[in-house]
């Protein structure tokens, strides 16, 4: 035994925190070296479940685990699998036998459990894990700090604002949310001071994310990410789980709730001692079953497979092949599994990374980063580049997003675009904020929507709008929009009531892919109905203002070309719209001639060339002068 000293003058210390699906960790820097706080059994893992029992008490960890089996509604298992869904998102109901309630009037549309007589989200059992990962870290510290806290490559808006959420429920101050493989790579990369590409292979509780990451003198720049939440240590304990009833002939949807928390149970066991024996005798409902290794590889197969595809697509997006990679780094305590860990090293053709504890290194490394920010560290010449992963941008006419920020763009980071009027005296622009990696914004995510008054009438196109997007190093968006001319501004952090998980986002990249062609060619149309509307009616308009410029021949031709034009846009072909427009183009090319010579003669009546001459100069040097600021 050792007697340790607390000086109460000495500074709160920062932690770590790796909130996981399945489990989750605490940790902190001590002699320049990375540790995790273990609790009175030595146990590093808090099992992130939550216990509401009916006398009010909240239970955490294992000890709520215990109680599962015999309240399976009160106990609130993987709740990081519902942050950031919707209560209406049928996805909510396969994921456990619970009882949820849905939003009353003017509530958000956020999942709700109803646990005896109160009801809790996602949020507020996500605090319960957080508080008590705080407390265990105050019985070692005595003294807690600010915290990093960690989160899946993949999680979007709504997610991490819901951890901060969390985070600040829990009575915790948050420096930084850093995706989980970036943690895992900063583990890796100062303990072995390691330059090189690496990939993080992260298969977690209920999410998988593979991140393709460049290390190199302290700069750790992510390439490209990918992911999916339907992968993950609960996935293969309901794949145990649905073999074990078919080995029982029990149809899954007539199990009551507490024997299908039961089974897995049983099927999470069954994972563990399967990783280290090659069979295993269950007994169940008076039978015994035995599964052996070669069962579980089977069950585990698919799902593996699943993972390459994805490994596949982010080493595509980094330009790269396996070849390329220096070394992959395991994370999760599902890449225990010896079928997984064999075909990661069949796919990269290299054995991995795994002698930092595969459960343990995203939180060393959020500690590492914790110890950093806080300016405790031994270094402060590393540099964190993650990435957004999915593209960020607005509404524009007919439908179609604009993309400002692309996907895998660098985070933090920031890009502005600028637009104008569509339409004379418009005094207002609606900003549609809009996330994914289709063209049209029936087929993306809506963010947020908002709009920015006060403009002053103009004709189209005269006013200026400027946008700017801004992803912060939480991963969190914000807009702001600027009309030029007139100063007047709005900002607007982006926080949507709920968001997309990881099936979600791996689903709109696939639909990308596989909808490019058909995309674009909507996009097409969409653009050509735009212009083919705004030309209509700027012909029209000007036909009316000023019909002493046209002849009865020319009258004819506009006419002629507008009703053409008209009927085009009307159909579904972007090209005889395009062909239409330049119809008009041409037949109204001289009527425009006419009146830009008269508005030019009208502006010049009455003054001297060398006085239009001058005014001319002064504007070219004003205009310089404003590009030089």
């Amino acid at each position: 035994m050792f007697l340790e000293i607390f000086d109460p003058k000495a500074p709160p210390k920062p932690i770590g925190i790796d909130l996981g699906t399945t489990n989750s960790l605490v940790a902190y820097v001590h002699n320049e070296r990375p540790l995790v706080i273990t609790d009175c059994n030595l146990d590093a893992l808090t099992p992130s479940v939550v216990c509401y029992e009916k006398n009010g008490t909240v239970t955490v960890g294992r000890a709520a685990l215990a109680k599962a089996h015999e309240f399976p509604r009160e106990t609130i298992v993987s709740a990081k699998r519902f942050l950031g869904r919707g209560a209406d998102d049928p996805e909510t109901r396969k994921l456990g036998p619970y009882e949820f309630v849905a939003p009353a009037a003017g509530e958000a549309n956020v999942v709700r459990f109803r646990v005896n007589n109160s009801v809790v989200t996602p949020v507020e059992v996500s605090a319960a894990i957080l508080r008590s990962l705080r407390e265990l870290a105050a019985d070692e510290l005595t003294n807690v700090g600010p915290a990093v806290i960690t989160v899946p490559a993949y999680f979007d808006d709504a997610q991490r604002q819901a951890t901060k959420d969390a985070a600040r429920l829990a009575g915790l101050e948050v420096l930084r949310l850093i995706n989980e493989p970036t943690a895992a790579a900063l583990a890796y990369g100062l303990d072995k001071q390691q330059n090189g590409t690496f990939a993080v292979y992260d298969l977690g509780g209920g999410t998988f994310d593979v991140t393709i990451l460049l290390l190199e003198d302290g700069l750790f720049q992510v390439k490209s990410t990918g992911g999916d939440s339907a992968l993950g240590g609960d996935d293969i304990d309901r794949a145990i789980a649905h073999h074990l009833m078919s080995a029982l002939k029990i149809d899954d949807s007539a199990s009551s709730p507490s024997f299908t928390r039961h089974l897995l149970n049983i099927a999470r066991d069954l994972k563990h001692e399967l990783t280290t024996k090659s069979e295993v005798h269950v007994e169940l409902t008076d039978k015994t079953i035995v599964v052996t290794r070669d069962d579980l590889n089977a069950i585990v197969k698919p799902l593996a497979e699943r993972t390459g595809a994805i490994c596949r697509r982010a080493l595509k997006d980094a330009e790269l092949s396996t070849g390329d990679i220096d070394g992959v780094i395991l994370v999760g305590g599902s890449t225990r599994v010896p079928a997984i860990r064999q075909y990661v090293e069949s796919f990269f053709g290299k054995a991995p990374l795994a002698d930092i504890d595969p459960d343990q290194v995203v939180a060393l490394g959020a500690a590492i980063q914790a110890d950093l920010l806080a300016g405790s560290g031994p270094r402060d010449d590393v540099l964190l580049l993650d990435v957004i992963p999915l593209s960020l941008g607005i509404e524009v006419g007919g439908g179609v997003v604009d993309k400002i920020l692309p996907r895998n763009s660098p985070s933090p980071t920031g890009a502005k675009a600028t637009y104008t009027t569509q339409e004379d005296n418009q005094t207002g622009f609606t900003i549609h904020v809009v996330q994914g990696e289709r063209e049209l914004v029936a087929d993306c995510r809506s963010l947020a929507r908002f709009t920015l008054k006060g403009i002053p009438p103009m004709p189209a196109g005269m006013a200026k709008l400027e946008v700017l997007f801004q992803v912060d190093a939480d991963g969190l968006l914000s807009v702001r929009a600027k009309e030029m001319t007139t100063g007047i501004e709005q900002l607007v952090a982006v926080k949507p009531t709920y968001g997309l998980d990881d099936a979600a986002v791996e689903q709109m990249l696939l639909d990308a892919y596989d909808h490019g062609e058909e995309d674009l060619a909507k996009r097409r149309l969409a653009e050509n109905r735009v212009e083919a509307h705004r030309l209509i009616a700027a012909t029209s308009k000007a036909v009316v203002a000023d019909p002493e410029l046209l002849d009865d021949a020319s009258r004819v031709a506009i006419e002629k070309a507008i009703a053409d034009l008209e009927k085009a846009a009307a159909g579904s072909d972007p090209g005889a719209i395009h062909l239409k427009i330049e119809a008009l183009d041409a037949a109204s090319k001289e009527f425009a001639t006419r009146r830009m010579n008269r508005a030019i003669a009208r502006a010049i009546e009455g003054r001297s060339v060398s006085d239009v001459s001058a005014e001319l100069d002064a504007k070219d040097r004003h205009n310089e002068r404003g590009e030089k600021q």
